[in-house]
C-alpha cells in the first residue's frame, strides 16, 4: 500500500483547524448576570432591568438579598418573564438569615418558583473565631440537608475576609473542610485576587466543589479597585477560566460588578463580551 505524506498545504490546513477543533470541544457554560450589578435600575423596574439584561445575552440571573421579600404570587410572576424571556434564574444570594429553621422553607418556596437550584449564603454575619466559621459550615451542612431531597443545593459565596489567615487557617479552608462536597463553593475572583489569594490554586485545591464563579476583576490602583471592566485588573484569566472547567466543576459562571466608567448596563454588555472572548481565545 502506497503512504502519502501530507503536503504543505494540507498540513496548514490542519495546523489552522486545531484551534477551531478545541474551541468546538469546550464545553458550553451558560453565564449569567449577578443583578446586584444593576441594582439601581432593578429597584426601578425590576421586569424591564431583566428584560434588558436578556437583550445583552445573558443566558440567566442570579438574584440577590431583597428578593426574599417578595410574595409567591410575585415570584410566579418573575418566573413567567424568566420563561418569556428563555433565561433561567441559576440562583440566589441570601443573608445568613435565610438559612434559620424558620425562614429555610420561605427561601426553599422562592427559589422554586423561580427555577432556581441553588441557595448561595452570601455572608455569614459576624464571626469572630475559628469556631464560628465551623458553626457557619453547620448551618450549612443543615440547609443541604433540607434542600438536597428537593433537589436544590446549598452554597457559600467568599468576600476577602475568608481568604486572609486568621491563626493557622484561612475562614474559606474551615468553610471547605466541614461542609458536604454538595455544597457550592461559589469563588468571587475579586475579592479573592483583592486578598492576595491565588483563585486558580483554591479551584485546583478544590476539584469539583467550585460550582458558580462571581468573574469579577480587581485592581491594585486604588483609584481603580473593584471598578473596573472584566479583564483589565490583575486576574490571569485564561488560567482561572481553564481551572474552572478541567478542575472546579463549573456550572455556570456570573458576571458581578460593582462600576467602571460606563454605566451599569453598558459595563454588564462590555464584561459579557470580554468573557466570551477570553473563553474563545
Amino acid at each position: 500500500m502506497a503512504h502519502h505524506s501530507p503536503t504543505r498545504r494540507s498540513f496548514l490546513a490542519t495546523a489552522a483547524a486545531t484551534p477551531l477543533v478545541l474551541q468546538a470541544a469546550r464545553k458550553h457554560v451558560p453565564i449569567g448576570l449577578e443583578l446586584y450589578s444593576v441594582r439601581d435600575q432593578l429597584k426601578q423596574d425590576l421586569m424591564g432591568t431583566v428584560r434588558e439584561v436578556a437583550k445583552l445575552g445573558y443566558e440567566g440571573v442570579e438574584f440577590y438579598a431583597p428578593y426574599f421579600e417578595w410574595t409567591p404570587a410575585y415570584a410566579k410572576e418573575v418566573r413567567k418573564l424568566l420563561d418569556e424571556l428563555k433565561i433561567r434564574c441559576y440562583s440566589t444570594h441570601n443573608a445568613a438569615a435565610s438559612f434559620t429553621p424558620e425562614n429555610l422553607p420561605r427561601a426553599i418556596e422562592l427559589n422554586q418558583i423561580i427555577g432556581s437550584k441553588f441557595v448561595i449564603m452570601a455572608h455569614p454575619g459576624r464571626v469572630e473565631s475559628m469556631d464560628g466559621w465551623k458553626g457557619v459550615a453547620d448551618t450549612l451542612n443543615g440547609a443541604a440537608d433540607k434542600l438536597r431531597p428537593l433537589g436544590l443545593r446549598a452554597g457559600f459565596h467568599n468576600h476577602v475576609v475568608e481568604f486572609r489567615t486568621t491563626g493557622v487557617q484561612r475562614p474559606i479552608e474551615v468553610i471547605a473542610a466541614n461542609t458536604a462536597k454538595d455544597v457550592a463553593l461559589q469563588l468571587d475572583t475579586a475579592t479573592c485576587l483583592n486578598a492576595g489569594a491565588d483563585p486558580v490554586s483554591w479551584i485546583k485545591a478544590n476539584p469539583g466543589r467550585i460550582a458558580s464563579f462571581h468573574m469579577k476583576d480587581w485592581s491594585d490602583d486604588p483609584q481603580k479597585g473593584y471598578r473596573i471592566l472584566l479583564g483589565e485588573g490583575v486576574g490571569k484569566w485564561k488560567e482561572i477560566i481553564e481551572a474552572a472547567e478541567s478542575a472546579g466543576g463549573v456550572e455556570y459562571y456570573l458576571i458581578e460588578q460593582e462600576g467602571s466608567i460606563y454605566p451599569p448596563v453598558e459595563t454588564a454588555k462590555r464584561c459579557l463580551e470580554n468573557l466570551k472572548n477570553l473563553r474563545a481565545s
